[in-house]
């Protein structure tokens, strides 16, 4: 058997582990998945008259033009939000002492961080369908074509793999599963000094030079523009190159981590 179809199997059995992880602690999962739908809920009934009318200067109750504008930052926020998750279930692992008997055994070493990342994937698509199912609900409304919603899917998809890969590497940078719950948390901060909830030309100066450059709101305007019907333009393709730019880092940042650790 080659090298390569051993990781595959290994990587494999370490996705079940995820996913038995998953299934018998229920309740991680339904508040991953609960806290960015209890913003898309607030936001939309408390705050989407006003905002909406904001945005498009119509009459004041108008929440349908509200819930469409954020529906793309939820999604971002649902992303962010399984990140803690994978970023303290390897923080566990690393200072549980499953490490060293996984050192012991002649697994590949590539599968117990792929494990984790195809579970935590997996965890971000039921968080993505179950938000997408509750705007939906509420009326959400998209002129996306078939190959739009292809795109739109790869997109989250690429965002998906690269935080995962990113929060993996915090998770083997933190010295125990407190700390690397804390560090995720600026991620689903971010669609909020972006362009997540309001117009970024609504904010003041400063914090308006932040929010057009930092990588969320690229992403978050890419998946507006395709939930439209409209071209990804521009910012598709910096939405792709932050994605590339923080799987590229994760990754690295954790095969580095993962084999100083483990080697200690």
């Amino acid at each position: 058997m080659s090298t390569v179809t051993y990781a595959v199997r290994d990587s494999a059995t370490m996705l079940r582990r995820n996913l038995k992880h998953m299934a018998r602690y229920p309740s991680q999962t339904l508040m991953l998945i609960g806290l960015p739908l209890l913003f898309l809920l607030l936001f939309v009934h408390v705050f989407g008259g006003t905002m909406g009318a904001g945005l498009t200067g119509a009459p004041a109750g108008d929440r349908d033009d509200y819930l469409t504008f954020i529906t793309p930052g939820i999604l971002v926020m649902a992303v962010a939000s399984v990140s803690i998750s994978t970023a303290v279930s390897v923080a566990t692992d690393m200072s549980g002492g499953i490490i060293d008997r996984f050192r012991t055994m002649a697994i590949a070493k590539v599968s117990v961080l792929t494990g984790h990342v195809l579970g935590a994937m997996v965890q971000t698509a039921l968080a993505l369908a179950t938000v997408f199912g509750v705007a939906f609900w509420l009326g959400l409304e998209t002129a996306a074509s078939a190959m739009q919603w292809l795109d739109l899917v790869g997109l989250l998809a690429l965002l998906s793999f690269a935080m995962t890969w990113f929060t993996v590497a915090l998770g083997l940078a933190s010295p125990n599963p407190e700390a690397a719950s804390n560090w995720p948390m600026i991620f689903i901060m971010l669609p909020f000094v972006g362009s997540g909830f309001v117009p970024v030309e609504s904010m003041p100066t400063g914090l308006r030079w932040f929010a057009q450059y930092q990588p969320f709101t690229p992403i978050i305007d890419a998946l507006r523009g395709l939930l439209a019907g409209s071209p990804g333009g521009s910012n598709g393709v910096w939405a792709i190159g932050w994605c590339v730019l923080i799987g590229l880092v994760g990754y690295l940042w954790s095969r580095r981590l993962y084999r100083t650790r483990a080697a200690n």
